[in-house]
């Protein structure tokens, strides 16, 4: 069982609405993991729908996540989701239940030997408080008593970046627009684990991205990029993290419009089996001063956003929260590549096997030491 200030295991698991939802996505604000067994107790049903529609629940401040064990609550619609701030995660195998110490492993479909419990978390998926579901009659007063004593904030900053300026020259990053302006974008997917394959996927969802990539190739082009980071960011990344860039994944030059609202909602680039050698995200403005909205955003560290200058970077780690907030106004354009060590190379390649070749197909690219190059269509 976790305790007051345990962080608690991320999973994907089925909703009402899709089959995939990644629960690390839902960092940044006070959540609350439900586990209720089964919905079928007309206590805890009726506990259910008093959470449901609370204000307290507006996705902003607080989250609710009610966790099913039994196949009756989706085969007789006895839980329905409310968003935002309601939503049912189903776990018919009790995996989650014994990840969180509810239920002893391998605990038979629809099984009812379930130690119901709610955690409170803050947004850092940290826990705040274990509350045994005793009394569903009196459980949810409880439970709202205890947020309501919460500060607003559910997080703390400032988020664990580096933000270096001049790391592209101006004329320089005017040239990268110009290639992407010369050829053109490609709508831009991200990356997800098949429920059926057990492979990284591309998918497309406009309602989660919209985004508009087009991959560098010119050898000449990426040679001066490699020459650039090794230099420039290299250093940094060994001086305030301690980490020895030697790879870099993808070339691609990004585009988010405010036509379409540009945006990408908030994601860790690293979840998967194809992404899990991931170690740093770093996003090179291109021309920072030229659009308004774009920001980056770091949930699980407060809504503060951030932005390099032209020709800068943010330089992050891939497992935190990200989100890319809309463009309101103008084109925003910016050199988006992953960094990784050579612990994390042999990652990669025992995991090439998990990637689905239609969503990547890595080349391998000559590069400036101690950069080595390989570039894939990825989130």
């Amino acid at each position: 069982m976790f305790t007051v200030g345990d962080p608690v295991p991320w999973f994907e698991a089925p909703t009402p609405l899709r089959p995939d939802f990644s629960f690390a996505s839902a960092a940044g604000r006070y959540v609350v993991l439900s586990f209720i067994g089964s919905a079928a107790l007309p206590a805890m049903a009726a506990m259910l729908g008093r959470l449901k529609g609370h204000a307290l629940f507006d996705d902003d401040f607080a989250a609710v996540f009610a966790v099913s064990c039994d196949t009756g609550d989706e085969r007789e619609g006895r839980i329905a989701q409310h968003v935002p701030g309601f939503r049912v995660f189903w776990d018919f195998k009790a995996q989650i239940a014994a990840a969180y110490g509810l239920v002893s492993p391998g605990a038979k479909e629809g099984s009812m030997n379930l130690a119901a419990t709610t955690f409170v978390l803050d947004g850092r998926m940290r826990v705040l408080a274990v509350m045994p579901i005793d009394n569903p009659a009196t459980h949810d007063a409880q439970l709202i008593e205890f947020l309501s004593r919460l500060p607003k904030a559910s997080t703390a900053g400032p988020a664990p970046v580096l933000v270096l300026p001049r790391l592209f020259e101006p004329e320089f990053c005017k040239a990268l627009i110009a290639v992407y302006r010369r050829d053109g974008g490609k709508p831009s997917g991200f990356m997800r684990t098949d429920p059926n394959t057990g492979k990284t996927i591309l998918k497309l969802d406009l309602a989660f991205k919209r985004r508009q990539d087009c991959e560098l190739t010119d050898p000449a082009l990426i040679a001066e990029i490699n020459a650039r980071l090794s230099r420039r960011l290299v250093p940094e990344l060994r001086k305030v993290f301690q980490f020895e860039a030697t790879h870099m994944e993808r070339y691609i030059v990004a585009r988010y419009e405010a036509g379409e609202g540009g945006f990408f909602r908030a994601h860790r680039d690293n979840t998967t089996k194809g992404t899990a050698h991931r170690r740093f995200a770093v996003t090179v403005n291109l021309n920072a001063e030229e659009y308004e909205g774009g920001d980056l955003c770091f949930p699980e560290f407060g809504w503060n956003t951030y932005r390099a200058p032209t020709g800068g970077a943010v330089a992050f780690s891939c497992s935190l929260l990200h989100e890319a907030t809309p463009v309101k106004k103008g084109e925003r354009y910016c050199f988006l590549p992953f960094l990784y060590d050579e612990a994390a190379a042999k990652i990669r390649e025992e995991n090439l096997k998990f990637l689905d070749t239609a969503a990547a197909d890595p080349k391998p690219v000559a590069a400036s030491e101690p950069a080595k190059a390989e570039s894939s269509a990825a989130e």
